[in-house]
């Protein structure tokens, strides 16, 4: 009896013993195949902050360019209008009496010019024989030519009467946003009444006043960029002004933003950086990064023991790194996985 349960005691004993190896083998095996940076402090664009604005590159009122009376108005304000689309159009009946006058008007002009032109090459050809006198043949060749002047003045006024219609239809000069309309329906306009205004978003600066004491800096490397919650966007652009604001002896700045930037609109309050110099930054991975409600941190991972979750607080990003300000030391490693280290905690508690 006391034999077999000293055999049955060896029998448990012995997985157990497998299943401890194991056991601490595990997270020996995990860690090293958890990647992992050493954090460092890199050299990284040192920035002079500044508020600005951002504004449309193309904004404008569409005006009248004939006079009439307003018969539709096809988008209203914040549409988007592609650009070319017709916005607006005016009753025609005026222009088009006016074509119609000038188009027979032309009609007899060609007539009259060949006319003359048939008299001229008739005297031509009796002058040439000294059948009739030179002032004869003179008188001809200028009533031939008055002719062609007055041919091709008739010509012009069709041209004038037909661009008199096309303006009676009001076009968008680009794609964009109608911000505002001047005029109603059945409203009389003449040239140069506001009937429209709009802005194009495809194209955005910045405006911002810097101070005169980086002012050198920044033209001698002419890089910014814009944050927005939480985006860095690199400027395509920055032009100085050559005039100081007396008052605050600041310099008007234009920095120019990539076509199509996302989720910008003129108006929108941001904060300028334009780079000065070169400072040590400690950067690390966005993808690094853990964000639980309002608290971000990072995975740091130890060389003996668990993963540790360690709240940062980040400064600004730069290409796909963003800048720690606390929380975080030169020579500690984090997880590059978040994912991947929060599994080994949980496995880790687990066991």
């Amino acid at each position: 009896m006391g034999y077999s349960a000293i055999r049955l005691n060896r029998s448990v004993i012995a997985p157990v013993a497998v299943l401890a190896g194991l056991i601490t083998a595990v997270p020996a095996a995990r860690a090293e195949t958890l990647a992992t940076i050493t954090v460092s402090r890199e050299v990284a664009p040192l920035e002079r902050l500044v508020d600005g604005t951002i504004e449309a590159v193309n904004q404008g009122t569409v005006s009248a360019q004939t006079s009439g009376r307003v018969e539709e108005i096809f988008y209203d304000v914040n549409d988007f209008v592609p650009g070319g689309a017709v916005i607006l159009r005016l009753r025609e009946t005026e222009q088009r009496a006016s074509l119609e006058q000038a188009q027979a008007a032309l009609k007899e002009a060609i007539a009259r010019e060949e006319e003359a032109r048939t008299r001229h090459d008739r005297i031509a050809g009796l002058y040439d024989d000294r059948a009739v006198s030179r002032q004869q043949f003179d008188v001809a060749r200028a009533d031939r030519d008055a002719a062609v002047a007055r041919l091709a003045a008739a010509r012009a006024a069709v041209d004038a009467a037909k661009e008199g219609v096309s303006y009676t239809e009001v076009r968008a000069p680009y794609a964009g946003v109608v911000i505002q309309r001047h005029v109603e329906v059945g409203e009389s306009v003449r040239p140069g009444t506001p009937l429209m205004s709009g802005l194009s978003l495809q194209y955005l600066r910045v405006n911002a006043d810097l101070p005169q004491s980086v002012v050198e800096q920044v033209r001698e490397l002419g890089k910014a960029a814009i944050y927005i919650d939480g985006r860095r966007i690199e400027a395509t652009g920055v032009t100085i002004y050559p005039v100081a604001a007396p008052q605050s002896n600041t310099f008007r700045v234009r920095v120019d933003l990539p076509e199509n930037a996302a989720d910008l609109y003129p108006g929108m309050f941001v904060k300028t950086g334009f780079v000065i110099g070169e400072t040590d930054r400690l950067l690390v991975p966005m993808d690094a990064l853990v964000e639980r409600s309002e608290v971000t941190a990072v995975y740091v991972v130890p060389d003996k023991g668990k993963p540790v979750l360690r709240q940062v607080r980040l400064g600004h990003r730069f290409d796909g790194r963003v800048e720690v300000l606390a929380g975080l030391m030169p020579g500690e490693r984090i997880a590059l996985d978040p994912i991947a280290a929060t599994r080994e905690v949980v496995a880790d508690d687990a066991r």
